[in-house]
């Protein structure tokens, strides 16, 4: 191994055969020389088991130092093929690739993963500060990246400059339905001809608080009729059973199956679930007069109905699919009206009291 510099470039001999120089301070950053005596530089990482090589550029058009540069965007392909394709959930390495490739790629690709500083990262997360949630997604993404970079010994001084660097505060929003908007949205589901797979997937959300990708992914084999339960095999927590109520199994009995589709929700492609669910929700809910209403938000309606009805946390947590009674916690601030029931009763009987003791006297 070399310091890869114009000179050792230079210096690289032709020897009838092809061979490589790698880099002594950039680890997977290199030379090939070809038999000819063409030099390239590369790139080399390992992804799924296997070692691969990108061509960054020729030598000569480049320099040493361009084609470094240019390898620390191929940090972020190393990271999206090797890390998140391994470890993380399709809707996860979705966000992933969105934040690496729209944002992070764009702003810091002229930099080297070990010059990037703290004031970098500072300087991409405050441009974003209009989006304080993406802004912070971001910068856990960039934070991993960094974590990464080390291990892989990319970045050998032990820093992550996503350190310390304040993330904006975030305000939860729970959304809910009232029932004159519930009334409106179902009147458009019922009209919704053009586009049924959308329209029966918005009803399936509502009616058993699923989340986007579970039914949108739901397979008829996960369908427990009798036990009236789906049983997912994966879930963002895991493997779970989410039971389900009449309303949900009389809209999965109305809908055709297809030969050779797996899937409840079907898409136009031969075999396929339906991938776009946001375009056509979008037309749905503006005709319902809904337009800030997001398809999350249904799954904080049904969380909002049940604690109406009486439900505790604890059942809640269960029907959502909950792991920690914390995440369930967030929606008790909706149950107002057995709350102002609660105190009403209470108050009033310690009024009872209150008037019998003054009787006693």
């Amino acid at each position: 191994m070399v310091k890869i510099t114009k000179r050792s470039v230079e210096a690289a001999a032709r020897t009838g055969k092809e061979y490589f120089l790698w880099d002594d301070e950039l680890r997977g950053f290199g030379l090939r020389v070809h038999p000819s005596g063409r030099k390239i530089y590369l790139a080399q990482f390992r992804a799924g088991g296997r070692i691969r090589r990108v061509n960054i550029g020729p030598h000569g058009p480049i320099t040493p130092d361009q084609a470094r540069t240019e390898a620390m965007k191929e940090f972020g392909k190393r990271f999206l093929e090797e890390h998140v394709a391994s470890h993380c959930k399709p809707s996860t390495q979705y966000e992933y690739r969105r934040c690496v490739d729209l944002f992070i790629t764009p702003k810091l690709r002229m930099l080297k993963v070990i010059d990037v500083t703290r004031a970098d990262v500072v300087e991409l997360h405050q441009g974003l500060k209009e989006t304080p949630y993406q802004a912070n997604r971001i910068l856990g993404v960039l934070s991993i990246m960094f974590t990464l970079a080390d291990t892989w010994g990319v970045r050998t001084d032990g820093i992550n400059p996503c350190w310390k660097v304040k993330r904006y505060k975030e305000m939860k929003r729970e959304r809910y339905l009232t029932p004159d908007e519930l009334a409106r949205l179902g009147k458009v589901l019922r009209e919704a001809d053009g586009e049924p797979e959308a329209a029966t997937c918005i009803r399936l959300l509502l009616l058993t608080g699923c989340r986007l990708g579970e039914i949108q992914t739901l397979k008829w084999e996960y369908v427990d009729v009798r036990a009236s339960v789906l049983r997912l095999p994966d879930s963002k927590t895991g493997a779970k059973i989410v039971p389900i109520g009449k309303a949900a199994l009389d809209v999965l009995a109305n809908i055709p199956r297809i030969d050779d589709n797996p899937y409840v929700i079907t898409g136009k492609m031969k075999g396929q679930y339906l991938t776009d669910i946001q375009k056509p929700w979008r037309r749905l809910r503006a005709r319902a007069g809904l337009d800030t209403l997001r398809i999350h938000d249904l799954r904080h309606s049904f969380a909002s109905d049940a604690l109406q009805l009486g439900a505790d946390l604890t059942m809640i947590g269960r029907l959502l699919g909950h792991t920690q009674v914390q995440t369930t916690a967030r929606y008790a601030h909706l149950k107002t009206n057995s709350i102002r029931k609660t105190a009403d009763d209470v108050s009033n009987v310690i009024e009872k009291f209150l008037s019998q003791s003054n009787k006693l006297l």
